[in-house]
């Protein structure tokens, strides 16, 4: 398949030139190595891969003869494994002033990313990379940061196709895994299903110490019948037949390990009553159709739980456009004991944008007077509005506008 340029690039070269390491973690097969070999295809730099047996015993037994063997510039595949090269990395680090000499892949294991910040502090910078998202499959990077004014909205506009409910769908049923983008239905299939045999339950045993494949595989499945819910741990746990502290460690390692994202729920002094429970979303659809058995683009399009898969798709798109971007971004939900909801908050600079997320083309405008709700937060109410369906952005109010998906 021919490379397709990843977001990511821009801000792992610029890191590149200030850290002495970089660690890019993500999910299996989303393309990290893939993206480093590409960058370094100009340099001598050296690929290792702690996959292979024989390059692992020698990392986790001898980090020194290691890096008498293979010496920067380096890329060092799957870091997780051999965590007694960090010591040594972080001596080599200081032995030099020269920027970019370690390049490391990692999935975002707890006990791993610990070592890495307690060992390596100051000398790394930590990114990730999540699956391709809506623009890189279509090649329409969008070089401007997000804004939701009504003005940055409509220069967007500009850059990219026309909003099309069978793209959106057909991503979300596909998703962004690199192997899947150009598989047919079939081979998409084989390939999801050996993605959870082999990669996913070897890095829950080795990360979690999860064992249990067949209720591990039943927990998966619950999880994907929750997409853009609440988490609820007593479901999860009756489901794969465990109990809540075990489904909620098991959420955990799925987490670290890049599969799903826990939307955290928005708290502020201001506000009470406001719930502490997060929200759950995969951070691959493709991977939440196969498992819950979405046989086409058309059945998940017009079926029950579509619009929790367009809520997802939303979610995770602007995940990835502020872990990309040059802009930091906090992303949280409102719910309160009242049951009011808003889909979405952007907490970026001084100012909430909030979201809501509506599978139509022409929402109700009146979802966004439940915005009010945040007026009593110690931050100010920015721009916001609907992502839906829409094919252009329109106003709804002077601080608000109708958002197609597509420009985010």
């Amino acid at each position: 398949m021919r490379y397709k340029t990843r977001s990511l690039e821009r801000k792992f070269l610029h890191m590149n030139s200030f850290f002495k390491a970089i660690l890019v973690t993500g999910a299996r097969q989303v393309g990290k190595t893939t993206m480093l070999k590409h960058l370094a295809q100009d340099q001598k730099r050296t690929y290792v891969t702690l996959d292979n047996s024989m390059d692992r015993i020698l990392a986790q037994s001898d980090p020194a003869l290691f890096f008498q063997t293979y010496q920067p510039p380096i890329i060092i595949d799957e870091i997780q494994k051999a965590p007694q090269l960090l010591e040594q990395i972080k001596l080599l680090c200081d032995e030099s002033e020269e920027t970019g000499r370690f390049w490391l892949t990692g999935s975002q294991q707890f006990s791993m990313m610990k070592n890495v910040r307690e060992t390596l502090a100051g000398r790394i910078g930590i990114l990730q990379l999540y699956s391709f998202s809506q623009s890189e499959v279509n090649e329409t990077m969008l070089p401007d940061e997000l804004d939701f004014s009504f003005p940055a909205l409509r220069q967007r506009q500009q850059q990219v196709a026309e909003n099309n409910i069978i793209d959106v769908y057909e991503h979300i049923w596909r998703g962004g895994m690199p192997q899947v983008l150009t598989a047919d239905a079939e081979q998409r299939q084989e390939y999801l299903n050996s993605y959870v045999d082999t990669y996913l339950m070897r890095d829950v045993a080795d990360s979690g110490g999860i064992t249990d494949v067949v209720r591990f595989r039943k927990f998966l499945n619950a999880c994907a019948a929750l997409i853009a819910q609440q988490v609820n741990y007593k479901t999860l746990a009756e489901a794969a037949e465990i109990s809540q502290p075990t489904a909620k460690e098991w959420l955990d390692a799925l987490q670290g390990l890049g599969i799903l994202y826990l939307l955290p729920p928005f708290s502020n002094n201001e506000l009470k009553r406001l719930t502490k429970t997060p929200k759950l979303y995969f951070c691959d659809t493709g991977l939440c159709a196969w498992l819950s058995m979405w046989p086409t683009r058309d059945t998940l399009m017009n079926g029950a739980a579509s619009g929790h898969y367009f809520e997802n798709y939303v979610v995770i798109e602007l995940l990835k456009q502020y872990a990309y971007g040059k802009t930091k971004a906090n992303l949280t939900y409102y719910r309160d004991s009242n049951g009011k909801e808003i889909d979405l908050i952007v907490e970026s600079g001084n100012g909430l944008h909030p979201l809501e997320i509506k599978r139509a083309a022409s929402p109700d405008r009146r979802e966004v007077k439940k915005f009010e709700l945040l007026d009593r937060a110690a931050l100010t109410r920015e721009a916001g509005g609907i992502v839906c369906m829409c094919q252009q952005p329109l106003p709804i109010d002077e601080r608000n506008n109708f958002i197609p998906c597509n420009l985010i």
